[in-house]
């Protein structure tokens, strides 16, 4: 037996929760763990050890995408296997984790990155986003909702909790393709400015506003937040945009909102949170989020203190990410015969594995996504109850 082999036969033992069947590039099956196989991972070559042993995120997520590795199963159920096994050598491997405390993200860093994963084109993403091109967090209130509805939900859900009336004023950083701005200003009648890095984004929001004939009351900018000046707001809100500011961002991130907003006026955000401090993982970072840092709950309270910022309301919805994460990855597989034609393989393998990764992530409770609501200064004409939410 090569020491190759060895490594590798050594290496498959301790890998997974679950019980699966490993079928190696000279053709040798083993089955590894108690009980019937969950999966099987084929081995079409050795990935080189120092790889797997410097940075087995970057290692196994290239093999993946490069076909070294293929995953007979579901790929969600093999990653969750993963993070699911404590004792794992993945675990103990965390030395990618200082490398992003200290990525800086200049505004023109901070454009490269969003165009980087959001200009990849609107009818890429809309070959598997629902009909309202809603790329966040839905919101199910059962398990029969449609991903449509679900995201439908999640606007109101927004929406409700901001507590809009007639005429108040309200900046989306980070807007999207628009539908947050459009469905606050024919619902509340409230005034809206989406602001955006993605050219394609931008485009496709100032298009919809058109089109609606909103003009008077929505507006989208192609600008970075902490180039926004002269301006303040009743409501400032954020959706799955502060992922992406940086660890050395997020300062300012906050500090801008303070500026934004008027004296006793509210701001909601909606992230992506962890329970330590630590970036994303290297494979994430190089191919899908460039720049990426997820904040931990902790982090973002502090910074909400520092800014004289009262939190009023905090809520998860990890188990509705999972469940997002799935519909897009079903919905991405239903498209591969139209998907096939714009991108090759390799991105494909790519997209697949980051879509049922992140699911995993959340279902294991790795990350989490929770949504912030919090005052300037003290606001004591807020409701005194959470049934306005919910009307």
């Amino acid at each position: 037996m090569n020491i190759d082999k060895a490594f590798y036969r050594s290496l498959m033992k301790n890998l997974f929760a679950d019980p699966c069947e490993v079928k190696f590039w000279d053709g040798e099956v083993i089955n590894y763990g108690e009980g019937m196989p969950q999966f099987r991972i084929d081995f079409n070559e050795p990935i080189a050890k120092a790889e797997l042993i410097n940075d087995p995120s970057l290692a196994f997520g290239e093999g993946y995408m490069f076909k070294k590795i293929d995953i007979v199963g579901s790929v969600q159920r093999v990653i969750e296997s993963l993070y699911k096994n404590q004792d794992s050598f993945l675990h103990q491997n965390n030395s990618y984790d200082k490398l992003f405390k200290i990525l800086s993200s200049s505004i023109r860093k901070s454009k490269e990155n969003i165009q980087f994963h959001y200009d990849i084109g609107n009818d890429f993403y809309s070959l598997w986003l629902d009909e309202t091109m809603t790329y966040s967090c839905a919101y199910f209130k059962s398990h029969e909702d449609s991903l449509l509805q679900a995201q439908k939900n999640k606007v109101a859900h927004i929406l409700r909790k901001l507590n809009l009336h007639p005429g108040q004023t309200l900046l989306d950083i980070g807007c999207g393709w628009g539908e947050l701005i459009i469905t606050a200003a024919k619902t509340y009648q409230v005034k809206a400015l989406g602001i955006t890095l993605s050219s394609e984004q931008y485009y496709k929001t100032a298009e919809r506003i058109k089109n609606e004939g909103l003009q008077e009351l929505v507006e989208v900018q192609l600008i970075d937040y902490r180039e926004l000046k002269g301006r303040t707001f009743d409501r400032v809100v954020s959706v799955g945009m502060v992922e992406h500011v940086g660890k050395d961002q997020l300062k300012a991130y906050f500090s801008a909102v303070r500026s934004l907003l008027n004296e006793a006026g509210v701001s909601l955000l909606h992230c992506i949170t962890g329970y330590e401090e630590s970036g994303t993982n290297s494979w994430i970072n190089k191919y899908i989020f460039p720049g990426g840092y997820i904040p931990s709950v902790q982090e973002l309270v502090s910074l909400m203190a520092v800014n004289k910022f009262y939190l009023i309301d905090l809520e998860s919805l990890r188990e509705h990410y999972t469940r997002t994460l799935e519909h897009w990855a079903q919905n991405f597989e239903n498209a591969l015969s139209l998907i096939m034609k714009m991108k090759d393989e390799t991105f494909i393998r790519m997209w697949r594995l980051y879509l049922n990764s992140c699911a995993a992530s959340f279902h294991c409770g790795n990350i989490d996504l929770h949504q912030f609501l919090f005052t300037k200064g003290v606001n004591n004409t807020w409701p005194l109850t959470r049934t306005y939410m919910h009307s």
